[in-house]
């Protein structure tokens, strides 16, 4: 999905949330105007994206207790100048799992949900805000999770205690969607 496919698909992209449909209107008038919004050097927003998996009973998802921001969250990540939103969210969701692949299956090319939030000021960045883009993917939980030096530990939650994990109202979306999507799957 490049940034035209993204763009027509963010068009098209209907959601109950006001705060997810902003976050899209937001989106398409980046894609329009920055031609550089997949570089994380581009001044204030960019693009990342990210994976919310799901195991295959779909009752629960993978966090990973990001080393940096020391919370939870989906795997995801800076698109780093690449365009296909789906190859950055499965590229991202591989390494920091730490699984081949071929062990991470799409379950939709379509986009999930669309994120913007800030990410607080470094040493080495300014604080900045991502654009995340989200896929729905599928892991086995049975699966080794070796993961990577990105996060402290990877853990299997059950959907219904996503909140103890993490309060985010995103998550909170991505958690009510899933519910949504698994009854009409």
């Amino acid at each position: 999905m490049d940034r035209h496919e993204l763009h027509d698909a963010l068009c098209h992209y209907h959601s109950r949330f006001p705060e997810e449909a902003a976050y899209a209107r937001r989106a398409r008038r980046l894609l329009e105007e920055s031609p550089y919004c997949f570089d994380r050097k581009a001044d204030g927003l960019h693009v990342t994206a990210s994976a919310w998996v799901l195991n295959p009973r779909r009752d629960a998802t993978l966090l990973m207790l990001h080393r940096k921001l020391g919370q939870w969250f989906q795997p995801g990540g800076h698109a780093d100048s690449d365009e296909d939103v789906v190859r950055v969210a499965l590229r991202e969701c591989s390494e920091e799992t730490g699984l081949p692949a071929e062990h991470i299956r799409l379950l939709s090319p379509a986009v999930f949900d669309v994120d913007i939030h800030k990410i607080p000021a470094t040493r080495s960045e300014p604080e900045h805000e991502h654009l995340d883009i989200r896929f729905l993917v599928e892991i086995d939980e049975n699966l080794p999770l070796p993961g990577n030096d990105e996060s402290h530990e990877l853990r299997w939650v059950a959907l219904r205690e996503v909140p103890r994990y993490n309060r985010d109202r995103s998550l909170h979306r991505l958690v009510v969607k899933s519910a949504a999507w698994r009854r009409l799957a």
